[in-house]
């Protein structure tokens, strides 16, 4: 029978040691992993069961003949690894089957910037152009319970930033028109700017394919939906205060009528952030996703919510465990998922989610009347949950290892047969043969403890050729968010070092998330403090480690991996040489220069005007006069999360002390998120500045 837990804030059991372990195949030559091996991944996500349980359908990327990043829509039978490529376009995604299963819906993108929904029969054929948007951004969809309607997330582009207007400027010699900006929230990383427009909510009839406006209040965009199993409504969770952005506490729970449009605040729910909306197939209850009071970070758990659909009298389902729902384990083979995800079962009873713990990351199921959550896979290995299949017995799903990327499955959902065991199948191996002609490392996990008795996590991987009695250079990689996790995921890049030679060591430190409420929340508004005590007990932990070359220990790191990095070489000299990526620095700047704005006197103290001290206290850049270590700065120009200015002063402060250093600086085009999902050619060129760089200095 699969197994109930609630968290428990003491590491798990140490697995048996496999530190070292290369994969090998009989007869067949393997060799070390390389940058340009990025290339040959194929990566795979978003996988939706069919009504009937016979056919998963998913997304599938590769690398274009042009390195361009190629999306189409595959299919697996769950009865055996056989898939079929069903969509041909180069940019199809968020593929998802009609309620009988006759129809796919998925999002297309035949011409830049504007992105539609297709239709196509799901036993294959022609897919047909449904909607008529005009150029913008078209986000999600979903489909109504009776199959006559779709509700469609999309925010159109302004006029004078549209292709038809840039081609009218080149034709007429004028200038790019200046932005002319009201609100506080006109740009994000990875969406970048788009000024006062605003995802809007709207009703699309499936067979006229004629769309009308319903939902444009949420000032922000950001708002979740879900339509009640009569076709007749959507619960929407949205923020339509005026200070949306730095207030996202302020979230309604809302009902909206579809043919009226009358809009309905259910009001007894909870205050604080809402998310991730699932209203129950019996009508009654409506589930959500969301944090207590004035939270605005993350750093506190992510909880699970379900009201009354009538009255909005809502429970709070996670008073009796110590999970987070939307706990984002890190990797650059996967996309992070930041958000949670809420799965009704069929016959209205259970919720399930997926739930991050030590570096693992779990489909799970809890009663609506609270309790501890029933475990539906184990093990080793990262999950994300996708959809149930009608009769209630699958879900579709990814599963990832430390030695594969994730692949698409199914999972056994039954929970009265007694004596079963949690199973998951496996339905794609697109990355098998690859990776068998490849030297991996097998990361080990290991736990040390911090000054103060905390009880921290950490994996160590050996380098490729390992020989005892052997001392390495060793490298440590911080994670950014601060408020995600490393864990039991593969990760290209730490491969690539540990072919090269070096010992790589990742953990999570405090403020990850996985090990409960507060470990996560220990440092708000103080990082450099608990964070650094915890990856000074890990360094500690290396250098006693017998092939580790105490002498040759580099440390690095991504956004708020990048602060901790620029803390680490300003408060100790216990590191040879650096690498900060997309960093944070100067958390005074940093309060006009982000996407996100810092409130003042809220996760961080102080503000950039009359009060900066607190925020410069914090500042790695305070302590940079001490910095002797060799340091690479990688920044994206586009990046709108840590402004590229971060990166720029980190550079300017090294080069004016002498202090040998490389700024390596990303065209406008890439992101904060480079490293995962920039340009293929751009990720493999950071990756050989990173192999450059501790060539050079370890």
């Amino acid at each position: 029978m699969a197994k109930s837990s609630t968290a428990k804030k003491r590491p798990a059991p140490r697995r048996k040691s496999v530190i070292g372990r290369t994969s090998k195949t009989s007869g067949v030559a393997t060799r070390e992993i390389k940058p340009k091996d990025l290339q040959k991944f194929v990566l795979v996500g978003d996988p939706q069961i069919s009504p009937d349980g016979a056919t998963v359908l998913f997304t599938r990327k590769h690398v274009g003949e042009k390195l361009q990043t190629v999306s189409n829509l595959w299919m697996a039978k769950t009865t055996g690894r056989e898939t079929r490529l069903f969509t041909n376009g180069e940019k199809d995604s968020h593929g998802r089957w009609s309620p009988e299963g006759s129809q796919i819906a998925f999002i297309g993108e035949r011409e830049k910037g504007n992105p539609q929904v297709f239709v196509i029969p799901s036993a294959g054929g022609e897919a047909v152009q449904l909607t008529q948007f005009p150029e913008g951004k078209l986000r999600s969809f979903r489909w109504s319970p009776d199959g006559k309607m779709l509700a469609v997330a999309f925010r159109e582009t302004e006029d004078d930033f549209t292709s038809a207007a840039k081609k009218r400027r080149e034709e007429t010699g004028e200038s790019d028109p200046p932005r002319v900006i009201d609100q506080q929230f006109y740009r994000l990383d990875g969406d970048g700017y788009f000024n006062d427009k605003r995802h809007e909510l709207f009703i699309v009839d499936v067979c006229s394919g004629e769309h009308r406006l319903l939902f444009d209040k949420d000032n922000c965009g950001f708002f979740n939906f879900d339509w009640s199993p009569d076709s007749r409504e959507l619960a929407v969770t949205a923020n339509t205060a005026d200070d949306a952005i730095v207030s996202p506490w302020k979230s309604e729970l809302f009902r909206i009528d579809v043919r009226a449009g009358k809009v309905k605040k259910l009001q007894n729910t909870p205050v604080g952030s809402k998310s991730s909306v699932a209203w129950s197939p019996d009508g009654k209850w409506i589930a959500f996703a969301g944090r207590e009071g004035k939270e605005i970070w993350g750093s506190r758990n992510t909880k699970l919510y379900v009201c009354d659909a009538k009255t909005g009298q809502t429970r709070d389902l996670s008073v009796d465990h110590d999970y987070c729902l939307a706990v984002a384990t890190l990797s650059d083979t996967a996309e992070a998922e930041f958000g949670a995800t809420i799965v009704w079962s069929r016959d209205s009873r259970r919720i399930f989610s997926a739930l991050g713990w030590h570096g693992t990351c779990h489909i799970a199921s809890q009663s609506i009347e609270g309790g501890l959550w029933t475990f539906h896979t184990e093990g080793p290995a990262v999950h994300t949950l996708g959809n149930i299949s009608d009769d209630g017995k699958t879900c579709a799903l990814t599963q990832a290892h430390t030695l594969t990327p994730p692949n698409i499955g199914i999972g056994n959902l039954e929970i009265d047969i007694e004596g079963s065991r949690p199973t998951v199948t496996a339905l794609t191996d697109f990355n098998d043969t690859f990776l068998k002609s490849r030297q991996l490392s097998q990361p080990e996990s290991f736990w040390t403890e911090s000054a103060d008795g905390t009880p921290v996590q950490l994996w160590i991987m050996k380098p490729a050729g390992f020989k005892a009695g052997k001392k390495y250079p060793t490298v440590l990689e911080v994670h950014g968010g601060p408020h995600t996790q490393y864990g039991e995921a593969f990760f290209h890049e730490f491969q690539v070092l540990a072919a090269a030679g070096y010992v790589v060591c990742f953990s999570n430190p405090r403020g990850s998330k996985g090990y409960g409420e507060a470990f996560c929340d220990a440092i708000r508004g103080s990082w450099g403090i608990d964070d650094w005590a915890d990856v000074q007990a890990v360094t500690k932990f290396l250098k006693n480690q017998p092939f580790v070359d105490k002498k040759r220990v580099g440390i690095m790191g991504g956004s708020y991996g990048g602060f901790m990095t620029n803390w680490a070489i300003g408060h100790s000299q216990d590191y040879l040489a650096a690498i900060t990526d997309r960093c944070v620095a100067n958390l005074v700047s940093m309060v006009g220069s982000s996407d996100i704005p810092l409130i003042p006197n809220h996760y961080w103290p102080g503000n950039s005007w009359d009060n900066p001290q607190p925020l410069w206290d914090r500042s790695p850049l305070n302590s940079f006069g001490k910095v002797t270590a060799p340091t690479l700065i990688i920044h994206s120009e586009g990046d709108l999360r840590c402004n590229v200015e971060q990166g720029e002063q980190v550079f300017a402060a090294l080069k004016l002390r002498g202090i040998p250093c490389r700024f390596v600086r990303y065209p406008q085009c890439t992101s904060h998120g480079l490293s995962r999902c920039g340009p293929p050619d751009l990720r493999i060129h950071r990756l050989k500045q990173i192999l450059e760089w501790w060539e050079r200095w370890l």
